[in-house]
C-alpha cells in the first residue's frame, strides 16, 4: 500500500473483520509515513466531504459537453466520434435498454436505472474517441496530441484513444480540445483536396485497415495440466498463482535457451514447457508469455 493510498470501506459486516483488516494493513503499510503525504490525504478528504458532489458533477458535465460537441459538430463528426454505451457494450449486458447519454429521451433516471440493472455500465467521464476513421492509429494520435497540442492521453487502442474528464477540467479545456480536433480535420480535408484521387484512395485504404481489417486476438495456448483442476474440459482457465510461485522453486525449474535445438525439439515433441516469468514487450506492454 502506497503512503498516498486511502482505503475506503463500506460494508455492514466490517465490524466482524475490522481487527484482521487493520492487521493486514499494518503488514503492508509504512511505520514512518511521510507527513506531507498524510496531510495531502486529509486535505483531499476535506475537499471530498465539502465539495465532492459539485466537483464530480462538474467532471460529468464536462464529459457530456465533449461528447455532444464532438458527435454533433459538422466537421469533426466526419472523422471522429465518441462511442456510446450501445457501441461499447453488447445489448445482452444492457438489460435496461440504455443506449447513450446523448440518445433522444435519455435522462438521469434512465442512466441510474442502467447503473442498477445492467451487467456493465459506461462511465460518462471515460470517453472512447474513435480516431481510426481519421486515418490515425491510437498511438500515432496520442503522439500528435501530446507533441503538437499539449494534450496528454494514457490509454490507446488500434483505432481509438481514451479521453478522461476530472474535477480539474474547465470549459476552456473543452474549447481547446474542440479547436484542436477542428484544426486536425481541416488538415485532413486540405490534404485530401490537394492530393486528388490517389490521396483519397490511400486515405480510404488506411481507414479500412484500421477499422475493418482488425487483426484477431492471438490464440491463448493453455495452462499446463498441473495447474488445472479441471484439465480436459473445454474452458481454458487455470491456477496462475500456483504457477507464479513455483517459478521461485529451483527444484522444479530449468533453463532452456530460446534459441537452440533443445527448445525447438521440445516445442515439437514435448514435454510441454511453462514460462517461469512474464515476457512483456513494451510498448504496448501486453504479455506474450505468462507462468
Amino acid at each position: 500500500i502506497r503512503q498516498g493510498s486511502m482505503l475506503l470501506v463500506k460494508d455492514v459486516d466490517f465490524h466482524n473483520v475490522e481487527a484482521q483488516f487493520h492487521e493486514a494493513v499494518f503488514t503492508h503499510a509504512s511505520t514512518s509515513p511521510n507527513q506531507q503525504l498524510i496531510a495531502s490525504l486529509d486535505v483531499a478528504r476535506r475537499q471530498m466531504e465539502l465539495e465532492g458532489y459539485g466537483l464530480v458533477m462538474n467532471a460529468i458535465e464536462i464529459a457530456l459537453k465533449i461528447r455532444r460537441a464532438v458527435n454533433e459538430h459538422p466537421l469533426i463528426s466526419k472523422y471522429f466520434r465518441v462511442l456510446g454505451a450501445d457501441e461499447m457494450i453488447p445489448a445482452a449486458y444492457r438489460q435496461s435498454g440504455f443506449k447513450d447519454y446523448l440518445a433522444p429521451g435519455s435522462t438521469w433516471a434512465t442512466a441510474i436505472k442502467a447503473m442498477k440493472e445492467d451487467e456493465f455500465y459506461l462511465d460518462p467521464t471515460r470517453m472512447t474517441l474513435v480516431c481510426g476513421t481519421a486515418g490515425f492509429d491510437g498511438t500515432q494520435f496520442k503522439g500528435l496530441l501530446a507533441n503538437e497540442y499539449d494534450i496528454q492521453l494514457n490509454k490507446t487502442s488500434r483505432n481509438s484513444v481514451l479521453l478522461q474528464s476530472n474535477i480539474n477540467n474547465t470549459r476552456s479545456d473543452i474549447a481547446h480540445l474542440i479547436r484542436v480536433l477542428v484544426e486536425i480535420c481541416r488538415g485532413i480535408e486540405k490534404r485530401l483536396a490537394d492530393g486528388g484521387e490517389d490521396e483519397r484512395a490511400v486515405f480510404a485504404a488506411r481507414v479500412k485497415s484500421l477499422m475493418t481489417d482488425v487483426p484477431d486476438l492471438p490464440n491463448f495456448s493453455h495452462f499446463h495440466d498441473v495447474y488445472r483442476g479441471d484439465a480436459g474440459r473445454t474452458t481454458p482457465e487455470g491456477d496462475m498463482r500456483a504457477a507464479f510461485f513455483n517459478a521461485y522453486d529451483a527444484s522444479v525449474c530449468e533453463y532452456v535457451p530460446l534459441i537452440g535445438a533443445e527448445c525447438d525439439r521440445r516445442l515439437k515433441e514435448g514435454p510441454d514447457m511453462v514460462s517461469a516469468n512474464f515476457v512483456i514487450p513494451y510498448p504496448p506492454g501486453f504479455p506474450i508469455m505468462v507462468p
